[in-house]
């Protein structure tokens, strides 16, 4: 299918990010419309990293901190989801190891780093709310051991999934860690930077060798999420760049108009956009709005509102999704797409209703953007959210890789 089609529509330019309106240089290019002041096009990373800068803020760990220790809720039932997991636990043992292998006919390993990131998160949330030192070791060891051991990620090819998905989380763990002492950040940038990255640069380049609408949203996502992560985490503005450069006009389809290729208006007059795995069953649908949302909180925190872009495309996939799950009916259009290696055409022509309803922990971050910070109406994103809070992490939602795909405790980090 030809991505000049009118279903898929071009990506409109916006203008300048927040930050970049406030820095002399970029504010001066934006203003005159000049971009040789800046040697060509304007680059998207920050003149300055904020630290930490993915998906939480010094603001958001210093309100979970208060609010918890003043006993209120919601923050204090997150807090309490927090500390009841088995993954938060300052005992937890890792089990890093040279090679990870996910998918194809051998022994699969993968569900060791999933697991052991989740537990490096979860002390890493502890350690930041409730100073406990015992929970800061243990995340810097646990992320000290994988930044040491592994080499190797291989397996068929969902291996790049595996590149996508716990490059972007190991990221943000060790961004939370970054400036503890015992952690050591020179090595887990050698490790994103020489094994996770050029994966995640491979698949969103090449493909791993199949027509360019083949692959699902998600795997561009996961990948994208993990080059913008650790762009921040090394302070690499090409990376940076590389990332949201493709979340706004990428050929596959994790860009944003790839991502969410209709749009619609309901009868109580909210804007919707279909998803692109709609038609495949709504479990990985869910999966796509923690991995965009992941992806637009770590630019947020950076100066750069891809909430925002293109009117605001992707909030309006998340209230099609969410008014789905919720038992509505949304309207839906065929979607077509080329398969394989040839292009083989294929098509959707139903929503599918396999895994409707599932519990993610994607929609705290997106409530609490929406509703709390920009004081929209985020009525199904909204409704979906309390129906599911307080949120949990990994551990909470199931023992496959499903349940980690997320890091969660959006309840916890993101209320306001």
């Amino acid at each position: 299918m030809s991505r000049t089609s009118p279903h898929h529509p071009h990506t409109p330019v916006t203008g300048p990010s927040r930050r970049r309106l406030l820095q002399t240089v970029g504010g001066l290019a934006a203003g005159l419309g000049v971009t040789g002041i800046l040697g060509g096009a304007a680059s998207a990373a920050p003149a300055t990293w904020t630290h930490p800068g993915m998906l939480h803020n010094a603001g958001d760990i210093n309100r979970a901190r208060v609010r918890v220790a003043a006993g209120t809720d919601p923050w204090l039932s997150g807090w309490n989801k927090l500390i009841a997991s088995a993954h938060s636990q300052s005992t937890w043992t890792n089990r890093a190891t040279a090679e990870i292998v996910r998918g194809g006919d051998g022994t699969q390993n993968y569900p060791q780093l999933y697991n052991d990131i989740a537990a490096a998160y979860q002390n890493a949330l502890r350690w930041h709310i409730a100073g406990t030192e015992a929970n800061a070791a243990c995340a810097a060891a646990i992320l000290n051991a994988w930044s040491t051991t592994l080499t190797t990620i291989s397996g068929s090819s969902d291996r790049f999934l595996a590149a996508g998905i716990y490059g972007w989380q190991f990221a943000n763990v060790c961004e939370l860690m970054r400036d503890y002492d015992g952690f050591d950040l020179a090595a887990a940038q050698e490790l994103l930077g020489s094994v996770f990255y050029p994966m995640n640069n491979d698949f969103l380049t090449h493909h791993n060798g199949a027509c360019i609408t083949h692959y699902w949203a998600n795997w561009d996502l996961c990948n994208m999420a993990s080059v913008l992560a650790i762009g921040i985490l090394n302070e690499d503005s090409a990376k940076y760049d590389q990332a949201v450069t493709y979340f706004k006009s990428g050929a596959g389809n994790g860009s944003i108009a790839h991502a969410v290729p209709f749009l619609y208006t309901d009868s109580d007059g909210y804007g919707l956009g279909q998803w692109q795995e709609s038609g495949r069953d709504q479990g990985h649908t869910m999966m796509g709005m923690g991995q965009m949302g992941a992806i637009c909180e770590m630019a947020w925190n950076q100066g750069d509102d891809l909430y925002a872009y293109d009117s605001r495309r992707f909030m309006k996939a998340a209230q099609y999704v969410a008014k789905y799950n919720l038992g509505n009916d949304v309207p839906y259009t065929t979607y077509s797409w080329g398969a394989g290696q040839s292009c083989a055409y294929s098509e959707q022509t139903v929503i599918s209703d396999v895994s409707r309803g599932q519990v993610r922990p994607v929609w705290a971050q997106l409530h609490f953007h929406y509703n709390r910070r920009l004081y929209l109406d985020d009525k199904y994103i909204s409704a979906l959210y309390y129906s599911v809070a307080p949120e949990g992490g990994g551990g909470d939602y199931g023992t496959t890789s499903g349940g980690f795909d997320q890091l969660g405790f959006g309840t916890l980090m993101y209320a306001k």
